[in-house]
Formats: structure tokens, C-alpha cells, sequence
């Protein structure tokens, strides 16, 4: 083999690793622009739920997702999305209304609270961690 040829060699080699870099760098950063608008409409989710809440129940956040999920007027899909939106929310207070509801039988979904949600949501209370809610959990989208 020729210096010439090795020369060329060692070039090719670098210019592919330079590529193969690029393209890694490209990767991470939809990874993470990914897992930020997603974490974005989880925030924008929990905002709309709460927001209906607060419409009809005075007090925090936290106080009319809990208000919400105790009124049977509204719809099991309403109250289902309380009881999500307060596990996203992670606040501690939310953990006698959720256990109150929670038998961990799952019910139909037309008939009953979603055990599911419960479980996922008094997971959160105590705090299980939830890494998406700190880009949105702070600010406005927060509890307060």
C-alpha cells in the first residue's frame, strides 16, 4: 500500500466519522425536541382540564380538579381527565379524593372511574417521578 493510498484512507475514515457524528448529533436533538413538545401538550392538557375546573370551582388547581372529580353532573370522561390532570400536577393534597375512588378493580370505562388513572395518579401524588413535568410544572401551567 502506497503513503498515497493510506493517506486517502485515513481521510475517508475521518470523513465518515465526522457523518456518522452529525448524524448522532441529529438524532439527539429530535430526541429532545421530541420529549419537549410532547412534555408542551401534556402542560397545555393539564392547562385545559384545570381551567374547566376552575370555571366551576373556586380555589386553586388542585382544589377544582378535586371538586370536579367529586361532582357526579359531570361526565366519567370529565372526571377521568381530573383525575388525570391531578396526577400531572403530582400535589399531595389530590391523594384523599384519588384514594376515596380507587378500588383497583377496573370498571367499564362508561360506568366507573378509571382505576387505572387512579393508580397512575396516586403514584404521582407520593412522588413517583414524573421527569415531562418539569419542563411544563413550572409558571403558569404549574399548580398555583
Amino acid at each position: 500500500m502506497t503513503q498515497q493510498s493510506k493517506t486517502g484512507s485515513v481521510k475517508e475514515h475521518a470523513s465518515k466519522q465526522r457523518r456518522l457524528t452529525r448524524i448522532l448529533a441529529i438524532a439527539i436533538g429530535l430526541v429532545v425536541l421530541a420529549f419537549l413538545g410532547i412534555c408542551l401538550i401534556i402542560g397545555a392538557g393539564v392547562h385545559s382540564v384545570s381551567s374547566q375546573a376552575l370555571r366551576e370551582y373556586p380555589g386553586d388547581k388542585v382544589e377544582a380538579l378535586m371538586s370536579l372529580i367529586e361532582s357526579e353532573q359531570h361526565s366519567i370522561r370529565d372526571r377521568n381527565r381530573a383525575i388525570w390532570a391531578l396526577g400531572q400536577l403530582g400535589d399531595s393534597r389530590a391523594l384523599a379524593t384519588l384514594q376515596k375512588y380507587y378500588t383497583g378493580q377496573e370498571p367499564d370505562e362508561t360506568k366507573g372511574l378509571s382505576q387505572y388513572e387512579l393508580k397512575k395518579a396516586i403514584a404521582l401524588c407520593r412522588g413517583a417521578t414524573n421527569i415531562g413535568a418539569f419542563v411544563w410544572r413550572r409558571g403558569s401551567w404549574g399548580t398555583k
